[in-house]
């Protein structure tokens, strides 16, 4: 998906696509807070005052045999009118990892043309360790009437396209998982699973680009995916299930990158034991 440019009804706030917690302390009024805390970490009934669940496990993804997928527009228009979302609403986005799951609500909202998304730097042990207030959610938010929203073309990419940017040298495909897990020294998380990863694919764990929760400085981000990428423009980003995959996306988009894109499913999908080793090889090592 090559990135849009802001637009000028959104000049007066932050250039993103990250907040610190002080501004988000001090625009609550102005935004809608949603909790986007995934797998472990999800189904907290408190956290930031007000916020409201953003359920990526649930109501938020596609009920596929592929966990964490991207709802269809309808589905997604409807499911973001009962939270409260609208056309030009303001979104924060936290998770209560840091940086886990919440650049992955970013991605969908941004992905669609809803409001003006962005992610809590630091996510909820940011804000506490800040001295701000843990409360309640807010678990029953006024509806709005849904957004109209088009899913971008190629914000989600399928296994035949990652098949074919992996053929493609103006391409890169970015595994966000461990290095364990890429090399697949480290045990899948998720039964029914190969180890390791697909041939050509980089390794930028996404722990190393958002470490401790906040996301590194855009120089060292711009630096890290110039020495990784070389010249590649068109990046696809991959990990488990398409959730910290999106930690990579915002990372890019930081870093300059404009040709960004999320490979839906992850290993998920591509690392099946059912899937065709000659269509979808595995290799191991680094």
């Amino acid at each position: 998906m090559t990135l849009p440019s802001r637009t000028p009804d959104t000049a007066d706030l932050p250039e993103g696509p990250t907040v610190s917690v002080g501004w988000l302390a001090r625009n609550l009024d102005r935004v809608v807070v949603v909790d986007a805390s995934a797998m472990d970490h999800r189904g907290a009934d408190t956290g930031i005052p007000g916020a409201r669940r953003f359920d990526l496990d649930g109501e938020m993804s596609s009920e596929t045999e592929l966990p964490h997928t991207m709802l269809p527009a309808g589905d997604f228009a409807e499911r973001l009118g009962r939270l409260g979302i609208g056309q030009d609403t303001v979104v924060v986005a936290y998770d209560r990892a840091g940086m886990f799951s919440s650049a992955r609500a970013w991605w969908m909202l941004r992905a669609t043309g809803v409001g003006t998304p962005y992610v809590l730097d630091g996510g909820f042990p940011a804000w506490v360790a800040a001295g701000q207030l843990e409360g309640p959610l807010d678990l029953d938010p006024p509806h709005v009437d849904p957004p109209r929203i088009t899913i971008a073309e190629g914000a989600f990419i399928d296994d035949a396209e990652v098949a074919a940017r992996l053929q493609d040298p103006a391409a890169a495909v970015v595994d966000v998982r461990s290095a364990e897990r890429f090399a697949g020294t480290a045990p899948e998380p998720r039964p029914g699973l190969r180890s390791g990863h697909m041939p050509g694919a980089v390794n930028m764990p996404f722990s190393e680009l958002a470490p401790g929760g906040f996301l590194l400085e855009q120089d060292e981000l711009a630096r890290r995916f110039d020495d990784s990428l070389g010249g590649r423009e068109r990046v696809a980003f991959s990990c488990g299930s398409g959730v910290t995959a999106c930690v990579g996306a915002l990372a890019a988009v930081v870093a300059g990158r404009r040709d960004v894109t999320v490979y839906d499913g992850s290993w998920s999908d591509w690392g099946r034991e059912s899937q065709d080793p000659q269509d979808r090889p595995v290799v191991r090592g680094t």
